[in-house]
């Protein structure tokens, strides 16, 4: 092989597409864009997915669940694979040194799978309440990189309305009622009277 017999790969130099250039092009008279039809219109444009307004698949296909976009991924070490390094304090450099977890930058979480024979100081960014429990055993120790997870204080509950405390005022509307009735009536038949002697004397 030398530089005369070099060819470029078979389908990586293509002639451009010329269109506009009449029947005899191979292209027809509507440069490929067929008669009439949305398509056919210059500075056409359609969405990504677009079926001709039926409903597109994106939309068809059921969904389920969402992504949490605050979520933050771990690298996962289990205490069985920290015992078989054979090391006294570990970081992530030393793991990464060992082919553990891929990166040194990104976090790491220890988990309580597991013992450990012997005392060591292991760096890491969150710590499972087993692995800490085994750590400790061990006589080592566990510390977090950036600082020690905050807990969230729960807030306290709000106090529920006592429902017996509303039921006398609920009461007291029908016997306030009851008693206007009362003495509208009352009311109505000393006027009867009054009225009935009136129309006598006339």
């Amino acid at each position: 092989m030398n530089l005369s017999t070099l060819k470029a790969p078979k389908g990586s130099r293509e002639n451009k597409k010329r269109v506009g250039r009449g029947m005899g092009s191979g292209m027809d008279k509507t440069s490929t864009r067929g008669h009439k039809g949305q398509r056919s219109r210059s500075g056409s444009r359609m969405m990504r997915g677009f079926e001709g307004g039926q409903m597109p698949l994106h939309r068809r296909v059921p969904k389920r669940g969402f992504n949490n976009i605050f979520r933050q991924e771990y690298q996962i070490v289990n205490l069985e694979t920290l015992a078989t390094l054979g090391e006294k304090e570990i970081t992530p450099e030393v793991l990464k040194a060992a082919g553990v977890i891929r990166k040194a930058n990104d976090l790491v979480k220890v988990l309580g799978d597991g013992e450990l024979k012997a005392a060591m100081t292991i760096h890491a960014h969150r710590f499972s309440k087993s692995a800490q429990e085994k750590i400790t055993k061990a006589g080592g120790k566990f510390e977090y990189i950036g600082g020690a997870p905050v807990e969230e204080e729960k807030r306290p509950a709000r106090p529920v309305k006592p429902v017996a405390e509303a039921r006398p005022a609920a009461e007291a509307q029908p016997e306030a009622k009851a008693e206007t009735k009362t003495k509208a009536k009352a009311e109505a038949k000393a006027e009867k009277p009054a009225a009935e002697k009136k129309n006598k004397k006339k």
